[in-house]
């Protein structure tokens, strides 16, 4: 209706009677009148790319002179699973002690670059590393439970934090960090037995279970099942599975049957350089780089 009244001629046109019923079209102002009203934009959201949970840029690490990351950049997405395959000394476990400064601890090793959380540089000088270590919790590829209960196991990094107020809080935490590990049903009745009695399978559930009750934002796996029987393997990677729904995991794995199994996105590291990374289904069936091809195809590794 409004447009019907912002156009002059039509008013003229119907006190002449017949020809008021001429089409529409012949007229400028009805042309405009019908053209369609232009769409509205989508919503912020849905034009952005989704923002990544850690982003590497220009990394490059060096043990005295030897250098063993050279350029690394690298972006991962939130509640996904990346696997970083590659042969060995390729720089992969490398990569990922950057992730939660577990290179800091090796006297010659120095690291040029930049690695963001959420926005944020963690090797700028204030972040404390202690505390970026409980929000990027690290599973390595050798079960290593502390020599203690199982309880104890779970609970002594709430407790060092101080993130239970109550015993009865930390029983919570311990109960829960157990079940997401997939361990609850097994130990409830002997969570004072000691953690190094478990089975190899159990105990890789127990060190998960222990990262989990800081309630960390990004778990880092180093070959988590390279030790394991495959039937403790096949039930970690389930958990993987249950996990991606409430953390970031990043996996180191030489078994690419297993990048392929439990993966959203995979890197290929050579010679401690990232080839490419990308969606793990394109990796394996249709890579971009040459030397990909070979390695997944087992030209060499």
């Amino acid at each position: 209706m409004s447009l019907e009244k912002s156009a002059p001629a039509s008013r003229g046109a119907a006190s002449r009677g017949p020809a008021s019923r001429r089409p529409a079209s012949r007229g400028p102002a009805s042309r405009r009148a019908a053209a369609p009203p232009q769409e509205a934009p989508p919503p912020p959201s849905e034009t952005k790319e989704e923002t990544p949970k850690i982003t590497a840029s220009e990394l490059n690490v060096f043990y005295g002179e030897t250098q063993a990351l050279s350029d690394v950049s690298l972006s991962i997405g939130a509640k996904r699973v990346t696997a970083l395959i590659g042969p060995s000394g390729c720089g992969k476990s490398t990569f990922l002690r950057c992730l939660n400064r577990m290179n800091d601890i090796i006297a010659d090793c120095r690291i040029d670059g930049r690695v963001e959380i959420d926005g944020e540089d963690i090797y700028a000088e204030h972040v404390d590393s202690v505390l970026l270590r409980k929000r990027v919790g690290m599973v390595f590829q050798k079960p290593n439970p502390f020599p203690k209960s199982i309880y104890d196991n779970v609970a002594y990094g709430p407790r060092i934090h101080n993130m239970a107020a109550h015993p009865s809080h930390l029983e919570e935490i311990v109960e829960k960090s157990l079940r997401r590990a997939g361990l609850w049903g097994e130990v409830r009745d002997r969570l004072s037995d000691s953690g190094t009695d478990l089975s190899g399978g159990q105990q890789q559930r127990l060190c998960i279970a222990r990262a989990i009750a800081l309630n960390p934002e990004v778990i880092l796996m180093d070959e988590p099942c390279s030790a394991l029987d495959p039937i403790a393997t096949a039930r970690i990677e389930e958990l993987l599975d249950e996990l991606r729904d409430r953390y970031t995991i990043v996996i180191v794995t030489h078994s690419m049957q297993q990048a392929a199994r439990v993966s959203q996105r995979t890197g290929f590291f050579h010679l401690g350089a990232l080839v490419e990374e990308g969606a793990t289904d394109a990796i394996f069936t249709n890579p971009g780089d040459r030397r990909t091809q070979d390695y997944i195809t087992g030209r060499f590794g």
